[in-house]
């Protein structure tokens, strides 16, 4: 019996090794994206030696249209990987109120909407599972990145409760916190910034996508049952 996961931001670089790893698991996939076009492709492709079924579906989550396009087409469901983001740099005194609005659309509310739209799917196969990506500064909180970090503790917060109302239903609901992860968001970052946070991290090296993407697929596995309402940090031991 085939399995269905969505991955929400499934063109960017963790959602692209979240994508691969399922595909590997036996996962057939909804592959939401907004407009990375060349990246959701560039997935296809990579995806095409796996044979199961890959349904691109773009969307724009920061509007009601977006999140109801989506929604319909979706059919058999049995995981959501709520990946979608974007980081903002800056002091919140510089922060522009279209900005946070946008940050708040996309990686809290969109969220919410989607889960609540599709939850009477998962709830059908009685042992659905929902993964959300949040952050290490969901946790901790991090100085010039107030508003993202505020978004992914809201995903933690979200986590923790939603985990509780439909967890006799079957239903699981984690978080994957990573910590510096080796994406398109570090690329701002100069080899000099890049080496001092290597130095910060205990494991002494960024993290990668697929480090995620293996956390995310523990997750979804018959091995992860008995957990739900967690935080699994993927941060080597950056935050503790």
């Amino acid at each position: 019996m085939k399995k269905y996961a969505l991955i929400t931001g499934a063109s960017g670089g963790i959602g692209s090794c979240v994508a691969k790893k399922l595909a590997k698991d036996g996962f057939s996939l909804y592959l939401h994206y907004h407009k990375n076009i060349e990246g959701m492709e560039r997935l296809l492709r990579e995806l095409s030696i796996f044979e199961n079924e890959y349904i691109p579906i773009q969307a724009d989550l920061t509007e009601k249209n977006g999140i109801k396009k989506l929604c319909e087409n979706i059919f058999a469901l049995n995981a959501i990987i709520h990946n979608c983001g974007q980081s903002h740099y800056g002091l919140l005194v510089d922060l522009k109120e279209d900005d946070l609005e946008e940050i708040m659309k996309l990686q809290v509310t969109a969220p919410i909407l989607i889960t609540k739209r599709l939850l009477p799917k998962l709830m059908a196969q009685h042992n659905g599972q929902i993964v959300v990506i949040s952050s290490i500064w969901g946790q901790t909180g991090a100085a010039c990145e107030v508003a993202y970090s505020a978004a992914k503790g809201a995903q933690i917060a979200f986590v923790k409760a939603l985990s509780k109302e439909v967890a006799l239903s079957g239903i699981t609901v984690n978080a994957v916190a990573p910590g510096a992860i080796q994406t398109p968001m570090l690329e701002n970052f100069s080899a000099d910034e890049l080496q001092m946070l290597k130095d910060e991290i205990p494991i002494g090296r960024l993290g990668s996508g697929e480090d995620v993407a293996d956390s995310v697929s523990f997750l979804l596995s018959s091995g992860s049952r008995y957990i739900t309402g967690q935080t699994l940090a993927v941060n080597g031991g950056w935050y503790t």
